[in-house]
């Protein structure tokens, strides 16, 4: 498996440079696509996993949804248990759930499937699959392979995040053989220099098709994030995979 730095990229250094990309607005417009591609009515059971910070869950719960979270970060998870109280937030591993269902809906929402290798990254859909009900649905939010790759060249790129005095440097390159984005990670804050690493698996659609399909999901239905067509154009993938 690739190297990945898991508390140094999840962690309060995360929330504080991922604030503006996270704010209120942007949760709440998340929360509005997740409901309508749906078609949610206000009484499902939802998964949220990885919940990160709570933003998508806590707002589903305030909508009536029984919502449980599941999430690695005790960093996020304690932001995320500073709300209402309605969701149940556990510790756990994507790849064996804590928790048995049956859910109506699970999530996996901005870009939070593929820190492992493949057979775990197979391990996590087959755990989604296991804890929805017959009928119930997977809802993915993520990278577009195809145009991140015709975007993002030549490589190796960089993207620079500034709040207030602190910096953020990501250096990012694509290897073709493993199907990864592979970033290394720069951070001034107060002062102090950081880095890390982590490693993106990002299948094309008709690798997560299959996947998806190993996994025991009986259909799987690929849009763009503006709910046209994918395109090597449209950055955002929106996957809806029914158990």
């Amino acid at each position: 498996m690739a190297r990945f730095d898991f508390e140094e990229t999840f962690g309060d250094d995360y929330l504080h440079f991922y604030a503006d990309t996270l704010s209120d607005a942007q949760s709440d417009a998340d929360v509005e696509v997740i409901v309508s591609t749906l078609g949610l009515t206000g009484d499902e059971t939802v998964l949220d996993a990885p919940c990160g910070h709570g933003r998508i869950g806590n707002r589903l719960a305030a909508r009536g949804h029984e919502v449980v979270g599941v999430d690695a970060s005790e960093v996020f998870l304690a932001r995320a248990r500073e709300w209402d109280g309605r969701v149940e937030f556990l510790k756990g591993d994507l790849r064996a759930l804590p928790v048995d269902g049956p859910f109506d809906v699970a999530l996996s929402w901005f870009t939070s499937f593929g820190y492992f290798d493949d057979d775990d990254n197979q391990q996590v859909l087959s755990e989604y699959r296991r804890v929805l009900r017959r009928g119930g649905r997977l809802l993915m939010e993520l990278h577009n392979h195809d145009e991140i790759v015709r975007r993002f060249t030549p490589a190796p790129f960089g993207a620079t995040t500034r709040v207030g005095d602190d910096v953020m440097i990501d250096t990012s390159e694509f290897d073709t053989v493993t199907g990864r984005m592979e970033t290394d990670r720069f951070l001034i804050r107060d002062g102090r220099l950081r880095e890390s690493h982590h490693s993106v698996r990002m299948p094309t659609i008709p690798e997560l098709r299959a996947w998806l399909a190993e996994a025991g999901f009986s259909d799987a239905t690929f849009t763009a994030r503006d709910g046209n067509e994918p395109s090597i154009h449209r950055p955002r993938l929106l996957v809806i995979a029914t158990a």
